[in-house]
């Protein structure tokens, strides 16, 4: 296997200033090839440093909540940066207070990464962590290893078909597919979701991931920065980083992860003793995420902003992922989809020699959110299918986007707005459903229709490979750029 490792300066756990820049965005819960023993030892050291991490005071009568979050991995905003902003959990706490008479505390602590919310959860101080699917099954390894067993409690944002990661090349790199990644330096986080995609699209076009692509094991910043400096000839990220380099003309999609169609997502992890010892504290945590969702659901650009304003991303960026028709959907439900891909995502990493068997089933635990959230209204919304894909057109000054049901609709929209009055135009992928930066997405124009009684129609594209594949199966269609897709569809062109 071609591997090189880099290492990053190491980050400490709690939560301290960092400068809002978007080339210094921490990254979501990736885990560097640590070798499993030295984890587990580091780990243990830091087990008899714990004192009661939930519960302040000889009596009882204070019971401090610590929860770990990723104020940059947006797609767990429900249960971190829009939770807190909002003060929901604040104010269930004072609610469940009057009830039983305790003083309850919030102790937030952000981090850059998954691993070390989970290595302070079994160290006994952090309570209730949020994280994405590859890091939650580690979490789940590490705390049954340490005897100190976690369980998945809900979901944050999840997309059915696996487009929260991307892989993204340098613009005018010249590279069109994955096929075109052999023998290249490809950057992603090993442990993390990104590299799991990586890994297996590689395997369906044919590569050899150990062999075929000398593989950097990077964070998500570095890996940004290798992609830049040339030094790194791809980049397998997560969400919001994609995105964000594709944005900043940084980066152009070569990947879709959408075209696996296999489910990811980021969940919410407590630890077992303090669900047992504190489930009424649990529970309140679980609806005020539920009215994080909500608000997100009902004010989606608003929430865009809050967030953008907490991280320092661009509110378009977080919009993408986030919003009313955005790459995730924010569902706090355990929808047996989703248990079924952590299933499958299990020998993925113990290829990778990062767990050995991981008990899913015992992991996952929905009884603490049946209870918050109701059984009747849990029972409906772990029925409830993800929003339809429709394009959106974000104009300047405007607290809401208008929704349109083609490409075509959107592209008439944004021409007649005029480009000093968009401030972001959105489009589905015409096969994934992956939402897109219109500006950026790979446009094909249909075929000439037989009497001319019908409107040729437009689609949409993540990636050129996808656009290259609708082509050869739509003779008589033609690929066209933005600004000529922006003419031909107000009447200007062909």
């Amino acid at each position: 296997m071609h591997t090189e490792t880099s290492h990053p300066r190491p980050r400490t756990g709690h939560r301290q200033k960092r400068p809002r820049t978007p080339g210094r965005t921490p990254a979501r819960g990736a885990l560097r090839a640590t070798p499993l023993p030295r984890l587990l030892c580091c780990a243990a050291l830091l087990v008899p440093l714990a004192g009661c991490g939930s519960t302040g005071g000889g009596d009882g009568s204070t019971v401090t909540v610590t929860v770990g979050y990723q104020s940059k991995t947006i797609n767990t905003v429900t249960a971190g940066t829009l939770l807190r902003s909002l003060g929901a959990f604040e104010k269930e706490l004072r609610a469940l207070g009057r009830r039983d008479g305790r003083t309850y505390k919030v102790k937030w602590q952000d981090y850059a990464t998954g691993a070390p919310i989970t290595a302070q959860m079994t160290a006994g101080k952090i309570d209730i962590g949020s994280m994405g699917d590859y890091p939650l099954l580690l979490n789940a390894a590490r705390g049954k290893q340490l005897n100190r067993p976690t369980k998945l409690v809900s979901v944050t944002g999840y997309n059915l078909r696996g487009g929260l990661n991307t892989v993204v090349s340098k613009p005018g790199s010249g590279l069109q597919d994955l096929a075109d990644l052999k023998g290249r330096k490809v950057s992603t986080s090993i442990g993390s979701a990104a590299d799991g995609t990586l890994v297996r699209a590689l395997r369906r076009a044919g590569l050899d991931p150990d062999k075929d692509i000398r593989k950097l094991n990077q964070q998500p910043a570095v890996g940004a920065s290798a992609l830049e400096a040339g030094s790194a000839d791809a980049l397998s990220q997560f969400v919001a980083w994609p995105g964000l380099l594709v944005h900043q003309g940084k980066a152009r999609a070569l990947y879709d992860g959408a075209a696996l169609r296999l489910p990811t997502f980021h969940g919410v992890t407590a630890r077992e003793d303090f669900a047992e010892g504190h489930s009424a504290a649990l529970e309140a945590f679980l609806k005020a995420q539920r009215t994080a969702t909500s608000y997100l659901r009902a004010h989606p650009v608003a929430a865009a902003g809050k967030v953008a304003g907490e991280t320092g991303l661009p509110a378009e960026v977080v919009y993408l992922y986030n919003g009313a028709h955005g790459i995730a959907t924010f569902d706090p439900t355990l929808k047996p989809p989703l248990v079924s891909a952590l299933k499958k995502d299990v020998p993925v990493l113990k290829s990778a020699k990062l767990v050995g068997e991981v008990d899913v089933d015992g992991f996952v635990d929905d009884r603490y959110l049946k209870r918050a959230l109701g059984r009747a209204p849990y029972a409906r919304q772990l029925a409830a299918p993800a929003p339809a894909a429709r394009s959106e057109l974000w104009e300047r000054g405007a607290d809401r986007t208008r929704s349109f049901g083609s490409p075509g609709a959107l592209l008439r929209a944004v021409a007649a707005a005029g480009p000093g009055k968009v401030r972001a135009a959105y489009v589905p992928d015409a096969v994934t459903g992956t939402s897109w930066f219109a500006d950026k997405a790979v446009w094909v124009r249909g075929p000439k229709p037989q009497g001319g009684a019908a409107q040729r129609e437009f689609a949409a594209f993540v990636t050129p490979s996808a656009a290259k594949a609708y082509l050869a199966g739509h003779p008589g269609a033609h690929r066209l750029s933005y600004a000529e897709a922006l003419k031909s569809a107000a009447g200007e062109g062909t």
